[in-house]
């Protein structure tokens, strides 16, 4: 059992930043990676970025790169993701999944587990 809550949320102005932080606790020794998905009013989940835990290699959804960055805290199992130049577009509920199985991370069934989302609203 892997238990995920997610911090960090809220409102920010088209080209501002938030930075989202999903605490792991419980069989975290298990965890083969950690990603976050957002889901816009009306859309399905999408992948946003991941971390394969022990050695840190990252995956980028395009809509992501060059302005978002995940990262972890091995010590404290913990995942960040660091969202910079926002867009309106970023609007959405934002998740924090463990998977425990090895798999593509860019999938959403990889995932194990599932924080309850945070909300993250960019106004223009």
């Amino acid at each position: 059992q892997v238990q995920l809550v997610e911090s960090g949320g809220g409102l920010v102005q088209a080209g501002g930043s938030l930075s989202l932080s999903c605490a792991a606790s419980g069989r975290t020794f298990s965890t083969y990676a950690m990603g976050w998905f957002r889901q816009a009013p009306g859309k399905e989940r999408e992948f946003v970025a991941a971390i394969r835990w022990r050695f840190g290699e990252t995956t980028y959804a395009d809509s992501a790169k060059g302005r978002f960055t995940i990262s972890r805290n091995n010590a404290n199992a913990t995942v960040y993701l660091q969202m910079n130049s926002l867009k309106p577009e970023d609007t959405a509920v934002y998740y924090c999944g463990a998977a425990e199985g090895w798999g593509a991370v860019v999938s959403s069934a990889t995932y194990t587990y599932w924080g309850q989302g945070t909300q993250v609203t960019v106004s223009s």
